[in-house]
């Protein structure tokens, strides 16, 4: 996967060389639950920063900080539906999204002019507020998140928002056993069947769902099973 990824620092080095320098370059790094496209997408922004030398050049803002709030899912119709299927499409914020990722499309201009995203605090499972500062110098921005290459209403509107769409291809299986590892580890299953059971009802026919509506990426990436990824999503 090094290789991988060396091949998408040198295209994304290369790709800013060719920009305005008042232009910024927005790529959404996209996957089924499972998929390892944060981890992807981390390691990406790393690197850019690592081989710069002008400071930190990448930025990269998570999706979930535009998760619908547990209060939010609570006020819904059928409450014990939206927290059961929590990480659906519908339990997220995507207006929002998509207003800030418009804010950072706009042309840079000659002051430091610093951004906020929300971030998710797993410990308290809620979105913080302005917790992610997108600096100016940050000219590359990789945003990743489950519905960010989707076609559908708000999501196709958001997808075409970016310079570039990659999807990270994984075995639905080897997915699958990412899933219950990772439920088991955050504590949202008590067993490894609740983890299978959380994994086989919420988080895969939400992968399925993106597949279905999903337009078509200007890269596909080949997740891989080892211990990195394994941790990733």
């Amino acid at each position: 996967m090094d290789q991988a990824i060396g091949e998408l620092v040198e295209h994304t080095s290369q790709t800013l060389s060719t920009l305005p320098p008042k232009t910024r370059f927005l790529i959404s790094v996209s996957g089924i639950p499972g998929s390892g496209k944060t981890t992807l997408a981390k390691k990406v922004a790393e690197r850019l920063n690592a081989v710069s030398k002008i400071g930190d050049v990448a930025a990269m803002i998570p999706m979930d900080g535009y998760h619908l709030t547990r209060a939010a899912l609570s006020a819904m119709p059928n409450p014990i539906e939206a927290h059961a299927r929590r990480g659906a499409p519908f339990t997220f914020d995507p207006v929002s999204l998509k207003r800030l990722i418009e804010q950072v499309k706009a042309p840079l201009g000659e002051a430091e002019k610093i951004i906020y995203a929300p971030s998710f605090d797993h410990a308290v499972k809620d979105p913080v507020e302005d917790d992610i500062k997108i600096l100016s110098s940050q000219r590359v921005l990789i945003f990743e998140g489950n519905y960010l290459s989707m076609g559908t209403e708000v999501w196709g509107d958001i997808a075409r928002l970016f310079d570039e769409l990659w999807f990270v291809k994984v075995d639905r299986g080897v997915a699958r056993e990412r899933l219950i590892a990772r439920h088991l580890k955050a504590g949202l299953a008590d067993t490894r069947e609740a983890a299978a059971k959380r994994a086989d009802e919420n988080d895969l026919p939400n992968g399925d769902y993106l597949i279905k509506n999903g337009l078509k990426p200007h890269r596909v990436i080949r997740s891989v099973e080892d211990q990195e990824y394994a941790r990733g999503k």
